[in-house]
């Protein structure tokens, strides 16, 4: 069975928290890593994985001393997840919303990037408030939350944690296509 019939089966099964029923498409995830600096980035965090689409383009672009941390709730995703063998590639079975908890336990105080691919339109406001404090919080100075969404409703709530710099893209290429959040920690 091919990996985008098995994503399609478990996101039909579990939509109310995968929020789509296609993997990324490659243009989507090179869109979206293409504000990241491999060379410089220690740590990068990706939220809400999937089967990995985007993650397997990270993996390969990765410096041989950074780290990538996912965080991925579904259970037969972080199965997928975890059988992905890469000594950079660290995957928890645990929500976005315990962010800073998850890293302080490994040791990790700064991220350099984030990645989201969570559906933050369907996450009650309370958990997607708690998510986007703990990203804006745990990012470096200059450092960059990249999210995708399949509409613009989400540029207001970005812009309440990220004040002063939300830059979009859009990914035609991609099913549905996607609009692309390049939100920059000032500072």
């Amino acid at each position: 069975m091919t990996d985008t019939i098995k994503f399609f089966r478990e996101a039909i099964k579990t939509l109310k928290t995968s929020g789509t029923v296609m993997p990324s498409s490659s243009f989507l995830a090179k869109k979206m890593l293409q504000n990241i600096h491999f060379a410089s980035a220690d740590i990068i965090v990706e939220l809400g994985p999937g089967n990995g689409a985007i993650t397997k383009f990270i993996l390969r672009k990765l410096h041989p001393t950074a780290t990538l941390i996912c965080f991925e709730i579904n259970e037969n995703f972080h199965k997928t997840l975890s059988e992905i063998k890469h000594s950079q590639l660290i995957v928890l079975k645990s929500s976005a919303e315990n962010l800073e908890e998850e890293l302080l336990r490994l040791g990790i105080h700064e991220v350099n990037y984030i990645v989201s691919s969570l559906p933050l339109t369907i996450i009650p406001e309370k958990i997607t408030n708690v998510i986007l404090s703990q990203s804006y919080q745990v990012l470096k100075p200059n450092g960059t939350f990249t999210q995708y969404q399949y509409s613009l409703s989400y540029f207001k709530k970005l812009k309440q944690f990220f004040r002063h710099s939300i830059s979009l893209k859009f990914e035609l290429l991609n099913f549905p296509p996607a609009f692309i959040y390049l939100c920059k920690k000032v500072g």
